[in-house]
């Protein structure tokens, strides 16, 4: 269909012919400012593309000197690329982040219902809300798993949401990634970057903190030490220097103050784990870990894994350490398991999902496979067991080909894909190639579950597809992230500039 264009061709400076298009715009409401940037709008218009340029210039020489990277896998000009961040932050109000913080809440507390459910008695199987072979039979299910009890009952420590807007602006959950998401140290970094090199923007805008996620992770991960411990011992666990978010693990062990280490630096000795230091062995209380279920142990997982450590589920189920996120998480957050998460907030919570999702077709129902062989060319197919934007087909974008090969594999395999409809995802204005133009963007707020609390820092990771018309904001893929504001509500602090760029507490109005 043709697209309704509206071009910003009487605005001077950077914003000069920019297009909305026929998508909904963070920024712009037609050819004017969203109340939310009316002030950042004005600040950036008055700047022209040099000015413009040369902190972008600033922003890419912080990212090098510092090392912020990530690996875009099978590229072949190299392994290890800066992080690309785009300088026109994403703003939402604080009444709107407010919503969308207690519908976060409410999802997440209900996965780990559903979690602690499926790995006890099972109820919600036995009652046929959720097909009983869905989740036993899915490759993230842990049978070995079923009757452990873990700490609080909470399995899901640190949940990434992904939420994307419509063509209506209306906000949608896309997944929930429920093992070990990353990303969340460039939330913490762009922020940074943003307001090193240009203070200004901090200075106009009640924007709220995001500094205080280390320490709030570092506390809840703390309260899951083993009775008795009152000074537990808290390690990040990582695959090692090529993975692909290493920069994360070894940023957020230095934000928490814990030691980063690799399966060789640990070892289990009568179903205690132990780290090796130059002053002999010391007992591990609580893991973060970012190696995923398959390659943590390989006594009951994969055997020919060498990165994780030998005996660590066995000390797990004896509750003598633990585990963040918990084993056998990816049966939440597996996409045969999403169409049911209404259903789940209902059956545990008896509520009504807060956020709404995307229509999905099941692979594993005869009409709606039917359905997704013949409309392949409009929807887009997923793995159900995928991630990073791998194992799946857009269809509007693909050759006919493509489609003919992937669907061979859909009715391979019918209970390993779901459909949806290629939703038109906002866009945001967003500096290319010397000028400002329209990107598609998601959001992944980060989701903290403690004892008593779940806890979400105000905004989250904004990943832009910064290829034009592309929808594939991995960063994996070459995706890129710009920083998320919540604007103050007039009755609490704001974040600004203190001396020397140190961030401090502020109060005032409401912009």
């Amino acid at each position: 269909p043709m697209i309704q264009e509206h071009s910003l061709k009487s605005r001077p400076g950077l914003f000069d012919g920019y297009v909305t298009g026929g998508f909904f715009d963070e920024m712009f409401d037609g050819d004017k400012p969203r109340p939310p940037y009316v002030r950042l709008y004005k600040t950036i218009s008055g700047l022209d593309v040099d000015e413009f340029r040369a902190r972008c210039e600033l922003a890419d020489l912080t990212l090098v000197t510092q090392g912020i990277t990530f690996t875009v896998y099978g590229d072949g000009q190299g392994i290890e690329k800066p992080f690309p961040v785009d300088l026109i932050p994403r703003v939402l109000p604080a009444k709107e982040w407010c919503q969308l913080s207690n519908g976060l809440a409410q999802r997440v507390r209900a996965l780990n219902l559903f979690l602690h459910d499926v790995y006890h008695e099972g109820q919600i199987l036995m009652d046929g809300v959720v097909p009983r072979g869905l989740v036993v039979n899915a490759p993230s299910y842990r049978r070995s798993l079923v009757g452990t009890n873990v700490p609080n009952d909470v399995y899901v420590h640190i949940c990434g949401t992904d939420l994307i807007r419509d063509e209506r602006g209306t906000y949608r959950v896309l997944e929930d990634n429920c093992r070990t998401p990353s990303g969340v140290s460039y939330m913490l970094e762009n922020r940074l970057i943003l307001m090193r090199v240009f203070p200004s923007l901090f200075r106009e805008n009640r924007v709220q903190p995001i500094d205080d996620y280390s320490t709030l992770l570092l506390h809840n991960l703390r309260q899951l030490a083993p009775a008795g411990r009152d000074d537990p011992t808290v390690v990040l666990l990582t695959p090692g220097v090529y993975n692909s978010a290493y920069f994360e693990h070894s940023f957020l062990a230095q934000q928490m103050g814990i030691e980063l280490v690799e399966g060789r630096d640990l070892f289990v000795d009568s179903e205690v784990v132990y780290m090796k230091t130059t002053r002999g062995p010391q007992r591990v209380d609580v893991i973060y870990r970012r190696i995923d279920d398959d390659y943590i142990d390989p006594l009951v997982f994969r055997a020919d894994s060498s990165l994780g450590v030998a005996g660590v589920v066995n000390a797990f189920r004896a509750g003598n350490v633990a585990l963040a996120n918990g084993l056998g998480t990816g049966v939440a957050d597996d996409k045969a398991v999403y169409p049911y998460l209404p259903a789940i907030i209902k059956y545990y919570l008896d509520q009504e999902p807060m956020i709404e999702q995307v229509e999905t077709f099941m692979g594993w129902r005869e009409n709606d496979l039917d359905y997704m062989c013949k409309h392949a060319r409009e929807l887009v197919i997923k793995e159900t067991n995928g991630s990073g934007g791998y194992g799946m087909l857009i269809g509007p974008q693909a050759s006919k080909a493509e489609i003919t090969d992937f669907i061979a594999k859909v009715r391979a395999d019918p209970r390993g894909f779901i459909a949806q409809p290629l939703i038109k995802l906002s866009q945001s204005p967003c500096f290319v190639d010397g000028r400002i133009e329209g990107r598609h963007i998601d959001l992944r707020p980060y989701i903290l579950c403690g004892k008593d609390d779940v806890t979400i820092v105000p905004g989250g990771l904004t990943r832009v597809a910064l290829t034009r018309g592309s929808y594939v904001v991995n960063s994996s893929q070459g995706g890129g992230s710009k920083d998320t504001w919540v604007l103050a509500d007039p009755r609490g602090p704001s974040q600004s500039m203190g001396e020397g760029g140190v961030m401090s507490q502020t109060s005032g109005d409401a912009s």
